[in-house]
């Protein structure tokens, strides 16, 4: 079962939802790739790609946070660390493996799919809806 970037996903800040559409796209491109093939070296390079841009929106993220002075800041950043986490357990089991096994996809659409939608829902957007106010009530 592959992400999908739906209504329910969007944010509402043009450059969050951007990003995770792309990170949603990275994110198919692993599932696609253990799919299609059992090589290691395939999954391997798959999950660096999605980690590089994992730690470039994350970043870009945060620096929003900062600017906003998002008062969710700190739980926000628990949320990206543990995220972070997850793609090391998975990095340290593909090494540990032949190749992407049936646990591993199971932990990708778990773990990084499963954890995006419910983090987008509702860490994610309420950093957008705060932005949005914050910006409203400026106008005022």
């Amino acid at each position: 079962m592959y992400a999908e970037f739906t209504d329910n996903l969007v944010t509402g800040n043009e450059m969050i939802d951007s990003q995770h559409k792309e990170l949603i796209d990275r994110m198919n491109k692993l599932l696609e790739s253990c799919e299609q093939s059992n090589d290691k070296a395939v999954a391997v390079k798959t999950l660096d790609y999605l980690a590089d841009y994992t730690d470039f929106h994350f970043s870009a993220e945060e620096q929003l946070q900062r600017e906003i002075e998002y008062p969710g800041f700190a739980k926000h950043q628990e949320q990206h660390e543990a995220f972070r986490q997850t793609i090391k357990e998975l990095d340290e089991m593909l090494e540990e493996e032949e190749g992407p096994s049936n646990a591993f996809v199971q932990k990708v659409q778990e773990n990084i799919v499963n954890w995006f939608y419910t983090h987008i829902q509702g860490f994610d957007r309420s950093v957008a809806e705060y932005k949005n106010m914050r910006e409203n009530n400026e106008r005022l």
